[in-house]
This record gives structure tokens, sequence and C-alpha cells, in this order.
């Protein structure tokens, strides 16, 4: 009896230690699992930072297509719209760099100099910087922001080799190409840093070919990073106490990218520098991915560390131990003893065969848990998707019902019509008339509504400002926001919201009358539901003239406003407080894009919490064609 007391308890430590490893492997695996999760985010939202920063990059580029020789004014105050300062945080400046062959040199700094569209007193103190004899020279002619930058200011690129390789390659390529790890003259610190720059060519210049793209180049603009910065903007702050994140740039792709990770292609190290004390690295918990960027190619390496967030729980694991060693030592006991030794054997049978039942239990707990977690994710997605055609539909909802309404009030007008017609007193020539202006007034909203409906179908369609523009002509400001708010009595009735209008009497534009009126219903479609928010309100409608050249529209409610995260993504696609509650998350997208790029003009939004909104859209009195794009 004592024999085999001894082996149930060597069996029982046996089956402990299998339990408590059992235990620590499940903790390994949801602890690998958490930090996979973690570096998917890290390199994720480092790539959509980086592609939203060369999104900008194309936009700058795209106002040099339309002109190629836009002022230092112009510059300042496209990138101030942009606002990415402080929308889109992380970079150090935005640059515009000019080509400027040798001979043309001594009358290029004589010019900048002479540049009074920015500053009244110019730039008299403008010098290239350093001195140097090329037959090009690359020259940082715009910086925004200027302050803090100004070391940058007239630094010629030519002098520099890491800059002038990517330049020479962004010219030949005409991509946008970054360049390799550089210390930033404007930064005192030096920490690392790296420019990415997209070429500027001379409109209707032929660019089939790298010679070509040479003899058309005007200039570069660029946006300048120091990685730091960048990184701070991308990482969540929690996430660095319990990993290390770095990042190599390995070189150009066109040059195979094959530069070994070390300390002089090291662009960011989250645990400081090399060699400094750091935490132990657990085994499992590293991750690499490569990104490209600019041309070139960024190894981007996280490694978890111990910490609060990665390291096992060790109650569960001594927790099955003492239980384990317990039960061990009972079951030694009980065997040793004389009396019950085949009730005991029969027991240790049925716990054997319950522990067996319980992990079958558990294994189709967890397959049926896994189940319904890719049914939630699939019901997630459809309830995403349903949630956008819910706005599509709310949005065509008010035209179609609107022209429904008139169509069946117009056909009951006429079949009053044709009875007084069929009477034996005739029709009176009032009630010809009277039913003349009737239907004249129906096909009028009918058609406003239609066409409505058509312009929300193809802006939903597109997501941007290639719908049709309508016709440009002249037109009268007052009467424009008229018509829209006809269209709207029935919903601002409902809503208990009052409209003030205070239009310049006479203020004429020649501009997209349709553009304008999508632009009104949009706005106080967004005051309606997010604003007043059916519970009354005021919404005041002014415009008046600015200057000799510009009108200034100011749109403003006193509803319940927008916080400081809602407002920085206002202009965002698809992005909405209401999702699935009426919105769509695209009005004020199509807003933005309407007023930047069909009326060429500006807009800006501010608002804060309880105290409305106020949207102010400034246009030129006489908007320039608009062709949208192929």
């Amino acid at each position: 009896m004592r024999r085999q007391g001894y082996i149930a308890f060597i069996v029982g430590l046996c089956l402990t230690a299998a339990l408590c490893l059992f235990v620590l492997g499940e903790q390994q695996r949801q602890r690998r699992d958490v930090f996979r999760r973690d570096a998917d985010k890290i390199t994720h939202a480092t790539e959509v930072r980086l592609r939203t920063y060369f999104d900008m990059l194309l936009a700058l580029r795209a106002m040099y297509a339309h002109d190629d020789h836009i002022d230092r004014a112009e510059f300042h105050r496209f990138v101030a719209a942009l606002d990415l300062a402080r929308r889109y945080p992380g970079f150090q400046a935005i640059q515009f760099v000019r080509a400027v062959p040798a001979p043309q040199l001594a009358a290029y700094t004589e010019a900048v100099r002479r540049d009074t569209s920015l500053a009244p007193q110019g730039y008299p103190q403008f010098r290239i910087h350093p001195a140097a004899l090329r037959e090009t020279h690359y020259v940082i002619e715009y910086t925004e922001p200027l302050a803090g930058n100004e070391n940058a200011f007239g630094l010629d690129l030519a002098a520099l080799p890491p800059h002038l390789q990517a330049l020479e390659l962004g010219r030949d390529d005409g991509a946008i190409v970054a360049t390799e790890r550089i210390t930033l003259v404007q930064d005192a610190s030096g920490e690392p840093g790296f420019v990415a720059r997209a070429p500027i060519y001379r409109n209707g210049a032929p660019l089939a070919t790298p010679a070509q793209r040479r003899a058309a180049l005007v200039g570069f603009v660029a946006i300048v990073f120091k990685v730091n910065t960048l990184m701070r903007e991308v990482i969540e702050p929690g996430l660095l106490n319990d990993l290390y994140v770095r990042i190599h740039d390995t070189g150009y792709l066109k040059d195979g990218a094959s530069q070994p990770p070390g300390p002089d292609n090291l662009l960011f190290d989250s645990g400081g520098r090399i060699g400094a004390a750091r935490l132990p690295v657990l085994p499992g918990l590293a991750a690499s991915t490569s990104l490209v960027v600019g041309e070139r190619r960024w190894l981007l390496r996280v490694d978890g560390h111990a910490g609060a967030r990665y390291s096992g729980v060790a109650a569960p694991v001594l927790l099955a131990a003492a239980a384990g060693l317990i039960i061990s030592a009972l079951v030694a006991a009980l065997l040793t003893a004389k009396q019950g030794l085949e009730r005991s054997l029969a027991e240790l049978a049925r716990q054997k065969d319950n522990a067996d039942a319980a992990h079958a239990d558990l294994s189709a707990a967890l397959a049926s848990l896994q189940l319904a977690q890719a049914n939630l994710i699939t019901s997630e997605k459809m309830a995403s998707l349903g949630a956008l055609v819910a706005g599509v539909a709310h949005e065509l909802n008010t035209p179609i019902g609107n022209s429904l309404l008139t169509a069946t009030a117009l056909g009951d007008r006429v079949a009053e019509f044709e009875r007084q017609l069929g009477g034996e007193g005739g029709v009176k020539r009032s009630a010809l008339v009277a039913h003349l202006a009737d239907a004249g007034k129906a096909c009028t909203i009918i058609a406003a509504q239609l066409a409505r409906a058509a312009d929300l179908i193809t802006s939903f369609k597109q997501v941007a400002v290639d719908q049709s523009s309508g016709q440009r002509r002249r037109f009268l400001l007052e009467e424009v926001v008229r018509d829209v708010l006809a269209t709207f009595a029935v919903q601002l009735r409902h809503a208990a919201c009052t409209v003030e209008v205070e239009v310049e009497a006479g203020l004429e534009l020649l501009s997209y009358p349709g553009s304008v009126g999508q632009v009104l219903s949009n706005l106080l479609n967004n005051a309606l539901l997010h604003g007043v928010d059916g519970g009354g309100g005021t919404v005041t409608i002014s415009a008046r003239r600015q200057g000799p050249h510009e009108a200034v529209l100011r749109f403003a409610d006193n509803g319940k406003g927008m916080s400081e995260r809602t407002l920085r993504q206002v202009f965002d696609p698809f992005f909405t407080t209401r999702l699935g509650q009426g919105g769509s998350g695209l009005g004020m997208h199509i807003v933005y894009n309407i007023v930047t790029s069909v009326l060429h003009g500006r807009i800006d939004v501010q608002s804060a919490p309880g105290q409305g909104t106020c949207v102010t859209i400034t246009l030129p009195l006489e908007a320039p064609v608009w062709e949208p794009a192929a």
C-alpha cells in the first residue's frame, strides 16, 4: 500500500507540473497575441501618418500644376489652409526649393531680397549658403513656418551630398523621394531627421524622359521631419512603457536597400541611445516590418520587454501547483490507508473522467468563443456598411419626398381643374391663371428637388469634387439662399428652427449657383442633424463683400457645438458622430471639396461645446472656370 501511495504522489506531481506548463503556455500565447496586435498597430499608424503627409505633398504639387509661379504669400496661405500643425502635428517645416541655374544666381538673390509679398520690408539679409560652384543650385526659398527654421532659409542643398542625391533621383523619376538619415540645420539637438520632396515641373513641358524632366524642373515641395517628434505623435505613449521601437533606413530601393542596421542608419530608438541600460527583451516578442518611404526602405522593429503589459501573472500557476500538490498528497494518503482502497481508486477514476469531460467542455467552449468572435467581427462590418447605406438613403429622402409631395399636389390641382372645365359654368380666367401659376411653381419645385437629388447621388458616388459643377453664370447670392431655404421649409418647421438671413443687397457673383446651393444644403442638413438636433434653435446666414474681389458667407447656428477632436476631423470623409443615426460622414467633406476646388474659395469652421458652430466661407466674386478631372 505504501508503494502505491508513493507512485500516486509522483504521478500527481507529474500531472501538476503538466498543468502548470499548460497554464504557463496559455499565458505566453496570450502575451504573444497582445504583442502582435500592438506591433501591427504601431506599423499601421506609422504608414497612415506618412501617407497623410505625402498626400499633402501631392496637394502642394497639384497647386503648382495649376500655376508654376506661386509667390510666397500664396504658398503661405495654402499651407495655412491645410492646418497641418493642428490636425496632423509631427513635422518640422513645409518648404519650397527653387532650382536656380548658376548664371541666374545673383539676380535670383536680389529678387528674393526685394520680395515684399509677405513681409513689407522684404528679406535684405537673405543669402545663399554654403557657397558652392555648381551648374544648378537648389535653394530653400519658402519655409513654413519661418520661425524656428531661419537657418534653412537660403540653404543651397546642392552643396550637401545626401540632399543632392535625393533631389536628383526625384528630379529624374518624378516621384516623392526621401533623404537618408540627416541632421537638420535648424535643429541644434542633433536628433535624426529626414526630408521628403516632390518635384515641380514647368506647366505644359514634355515629361516623358528623364532628360525632359530635367529641362522642365522648377523646384521641389518638401516636408521636413525630426523622426523623434514624428514618432511621438504616432505611437501611443502607454505602449512605450512595455516595448522598444527601432527604425533603421536600409537605403534606396534602386540600390537594393540592403544596408545592415547599425548606428549610422538608426532613425528612431524609443529606448534611448545605443548602449543605454535596457530592460530584458522577452523571448518570442519581436516583430520586424519593412516600410517603403519615399523610394527608401525602412526596417521597423518592435521588441517587447519585461513590464506590466507582457509579464505573466504568477497567481494561476501557483494556484495550480498548490492544488495539484494538495490533491497528490491526499491521493497518496488515501492509497496508503488499508481501509477504503477500492473506493479511493474508484474515486480517482471518476475524477479522471470528470477532468477529461471538463477538458472536452473547455475545448468546445473555446471553439464556440472563436466562432462567436468571427461572427461579431462580420456583424460589425455589416453594421458599418448598413449605417453608411442608411446615411445615403437619408440624404436622398428629402428631395425625392418633396418631389413626390409636389407632384401629388399638382395632380390634385389638375383633377380639380378638369372638374371645373367640365362644369356648366366653364373656367374663369382667374382660375386658369391661378392653375397655370400653381403648375409652373410645382414644376419648378420638382425640377429643383430632382436636380438636388441628382447632385447628392453624384456626390455620394464620387466622394470628391468631380461631380457635375453645373453652369457658371451671374446670379444674386440672396436669391440662391432664398431658393435653398424654400426647399427646407418643411424640415425647418418640424425642427422648430428659425432662419435669419442677412445678405447684402445686390451682392452678385459670377460663379456656380448649383454648387453654392449644394454647400448651403449640406450645412443646413448638418445644423438640423448635429447642431439644433430637433430641439429648436436659430440659424443665421449672412453675406457681404470683402474687398474688391471677394465675398464672405457666414453660416452660424446656436446649437450644441463640437468638441476639439470633432472639429479637427470635421472635413474627413466618412467621419460622423451620428453614424447609423442619420449621418453618413460625407456632408462636410463634400462642402470642403466644392468650396476649395469648384468655387476656388476658402472655408473655416469655429466651434466649441455648447457655443454653436460658425462656418466662414470666402468666395471670389468671379470664380475661375472649373474643369472636372477626367
